[in-house]
């Protein structure tokens, strides 16, 4: 499970003020609910893309601190996918992309910049 924090100053719930709907929207009807530290995430058991096997999407709430948005992208083995369904793969990362986008206000290359430095900043990996 990746989180992702949101821009200085924003708050997931004030980006994507109805969750359910949004992702509904990005990657089809969501079909179960998997709890996630203390907080339900939603499961897209049969994404529309055929791409993806499953995704988990939500907010993750922090005591204290800004909510991060939670995502699990599970995708199928591209060996496994016929010649339309991949064809289908650049629309896959076009929605995981928009829909990160939209959620955190960072783009890939801001998102990626994020991860860096988050585990720069970790004390409990090894040099």
């Amino acid at each position: 499970m990746k989180e992702y924090k949101m821009r200085r100053g924003e708050y997931l719930e004030e980006r994507i003020p109805d969750m359910e709907a949004t992702i509904k929207d990005y990657f089809g009807p969501i079909t179960d609910t998997q709890e996630y530290k203390g907080s339900e995430l939603y499961v897209i058991g049969e994404p529309d893309n055929p791409v993806f096997e499953k995704i988990v999407v939500g907010a993750v709430a922090y005591s204290g601190k800004k909510d991060k948005l939670g995502v699990e992208f599970h995708e199928r083995d591209p060996t496994e996918l016929g010649p339309d369904e991949l064809e289908a793969a650049g629309d896959a990362v076009n929605a995981k992309n928009d829909f990160l986008l939209e959620a955190t206000g960072r783009d890939a290359k801001a998102r990626r910049d994020s991860l860096k430095r988050s585990v720069e900043d970790d004390p409990d990996h090894d040099l």
